[in-house]
């Protein structure tokens, strides 16, 4: 940091945070965030909270008030082990539902409760009765993005990062893996020796992403190093250098330190990395999550001070949901 950045930063309320995120929060906007951060990180603990934010979220969210942060997997590993009260969930609805399954006695919150998902909102339980019934004896792999409802008729989650170990791990030659297609099209080009059965959702950040996308970032940065996320059309993750979930992108610009990168994913995503890496490069082919956008500061503020948007499940769902996430938090 130059001589006057560091002035600047410790001119400002929180400068250690605020260094933190300087790139990305101007100076005289800091000062707003900076009042609903001391608020927050007071209420954790008076309240015994901790927060988990997913890679998506924001900056000031992301590098300040988050006591845990990561991909889906990430999370729902974490989660079993906090002993927090209560626990935060800075991110979408079916992220605050596996945290509330693997911490039943605890107070799980969602700071907005229409934070959804496009993926989660592909499926329902019903729907995957009724595969079961076309398919007998098939067993189900369901990512993580979906309902507990959704997760109870299934066999075992998986997320990006571990889908491919998971359905290994069942030693059989044919799987339904659902809601997301194009997640499940790549993770079939992992595992030539096994049909996977799909089923038609999709992200709406990812699924946006053409392989014209990546060829006209090369053509501007021909040195750029592409990552792309799996739940990317399989046109896309061919034309990238490296496939992965958002801990891969992130471990990758980590260990290999490309001079430039392109993260083809959630926008926030690349701040985050970016916060970390300050002498990386990043161009951005980004889209926005509108329900990732839906978490705020003042959101989290709201949630701590008024026990508000605590998330549930129906006790017989969730008996069968959290077998689903533990055999795959089991996979290693």
């Amino acid at each position: 940091m130059s001589a006057a950045a560091s002035m600047v930063s410790a001119s400002l309320p929180l400068p250690d945070l605020y260094a933190r995120v300087r790139h990305h929060v101007p100076a005289m906007e800091w000062p707003v965030f900076a009042s609903d951060i001391e608020a927050i990180l007071a209420l954790k603990r008076e309240h015994n909270a901790v927060i988990l934010a997913h890679n998506y979220q924001t900056p000031e969210i992301f590098h300040t008030v988050a006591d845990i942060v990561g991909d889906s997997l990430a999370l729902a590993r974490e989660a079993v082990n906090t002993d927090a009260d209560v626990i935060v969930l800075a991110g979408v609805h079916f992220m605050a539902e596996t945290a509330k399954l693997l911490n039943p006695n605890k107070t799980v919150l969602i700071p907005d409760a229409e934070a959804g998902c496009s993926l989660a909102e592909s499926i329902t339980a019903e729907d995957v009765r009724q595969l079961r019934a076309r398919y007998p004896g098939v067993p189900v792999v369901t990512y993580v993005n979906t309902s507990a409802a959704v997760k109870a008729e299934s066999d075992v989650c998986c997320t990006s990062g571990n889908a491919k170990k998971v359905i290994e791990s069942l030693g059989v030659d044919r799987v339904i893996m659902l809601p997301d297609e194009f997640l499940a099209q790549n993770t079939a080009a992992q595992v030539p020796g096994i049909e996977i059965i799909t089923w038609a959702g999709h992200c709406e950040v990812h699924e946006r992403f053409t392989a014209e996308d990546i060829r006209e970032v090369r053509e501007s940065y021909p040195d750029v190093v592409v990552l792309a996320h799996p739940e990317a059309p399989p046109e896309v993750v061919a034309a990238a250098d490296f496939a992965g979930s958002t801990a891969g992108m992130a471990d990758f610009v980590g260990e290999k330190r490309p001079a430039r990168v392109a993260l083809v994913t959630e926008c926030s995503m690349s701040d985050n990395v970016a916060a970390l890496y300050p002498e990386v490069e990043f161009v951005r082919p980004c889209n926005l999550c509108p329900h990732m956008k839906r978490i705020t500061l003042p959101k989290i503020r709201r949630a701590l001070e008024q026990r508000q948007y605590e998330v549930t499940i129906d006790p017989a769902v969730a008996e069968r949901a959290r077998l689903a996430v533990e055999r795959m938090l089991a996979v290693r």
